[in-house]
């Protein structure tokens, strides 16, 4: 195979985010499983392999699909303040995006190691995700998740209560997609 380029986006899969909830009102909370709806993902290939890869979200394309516990179902109004509250101690305006670049992807079982970067709130660190990948004849399915320490990245975990309850510091993100290649 010669050098391509694989474009994928949110109609090739789903990108999400679960938050859990901590503090002495925790039971209150809810759990958060939320979607990036505007994400791109660009893989270079030379060679039958991947290169390098980048994937980028819009922040304020978050959406609160559910919220599991607290005391009754998270409402309508109550999703619409959840992602409110996560736009803004994500500072959309100011940080609009997400992004992972990985320059350096070895193969391993199951898939790939992309060793990177990945860039929040204006803050870049070294990250490390192994990608899971099954050849379905025709189409490439890939998986992974990820856990993020906000606090890593210069974001505060949203708190309600004086602290009393709290989206804890770690989320976790996971990402499918299918390719045909």
């Amino acid at each position: 195979m010669a050098a391509a380029v694989w474009t994928l986006d949110s109609s090739n899969g789903q990108l999400l985010v679960t938050t859990g909830v901590t503090g002495p009102a925790a039971k209150m909370g809810h759990r958060l499983t939320i979607e990036m709806t505007r994400w791109q993902a660009s893989v270079q290939w030379n060679g039958g392999e991947p290169t390098s890869m980048e994937l980028t979200t819009d922040v304020d394309s978050l959406e609160v699909l559910r919220g599991e516990g607290g005391v009754k179902g998270l409402s309508g109004p109550e999703k619409v303040l959840a992602r409110s509250n996560a736009v803004n101690c994500l500072d959309a305006k100011r940080f609009p995006q997400i992004r992972f670049r990985a320059d350096d992807i070895g193969k391993v079982d199951g898939g790939y190691r992309l060793s990177g970067t990945l860039e929040i709130h204006g803050t870049t660190r070294d990250r490390v995700v192994d990608l899971h990948t099954e050849d379905l004849g025709g189409t490439w399915r890939m998986s992974c998740e990820a856990r993020v320490r906000q606090s890593e990245f210069g974001v505060k975990p949203y708190s309600m209560m004086m602290g009393a309850m709290k989206v804890v510091d770690e989320v976790t993100v996971s990402f499918t997609a299918e390719h045909a290649g």
